[in-house]
């Protein structure tokens, strides 16, 4: 048993816990609201926001799937308003392709 205990009071980094394990700790600290709607990135940066921990390290600007899905439903969006206008075919095929490539990115960002 003393084992047991041992593995119990040592602690994972945060950034080495899964997402299940982020939003049962995020849960536990009570301070934090919607975790079940979160992912892993959006559970560290609230946990570490209530922490008071600064994030180090990576200085490149991370984009979310959420704003890039958001972003490529705006192109598709503007795409049938053009479409539905009588816009030249040239600029529906530019956006569509804008479209595309976000989709890609998507996919890229998983």
């Amino acid at each position: 048993m003393a084992k047991k205990e041992r593995k119990e009071k040592k602690e994972k980094p945060l950034d080495k816990m899964t997402a299940t394990e982020l939003r049962k700790y995020a849960l536990d600290l009570g301070e934090i609201v919607g975790v079940h709607g979160m992912n892993k990135e959006e559970l560290l940066a609230a946990i570490k926001e209530v922490k008071g921990i600064k994030d180090e390290g990576k200085a490149t600007a991370k984009v979310s799937m959420r704003e890039l899905k958001e972003q490529a439903r705006e192109m598709r969006a503007q795409k049938q308003e053009a479409k539905a206008a009588g816009e030249p075919r040239k600029k529906i095929g530019i956006l569509r392709k804008k479209a595309n490539r976000l989709k890609k990115r998507t996919r890229r960002a998983a």
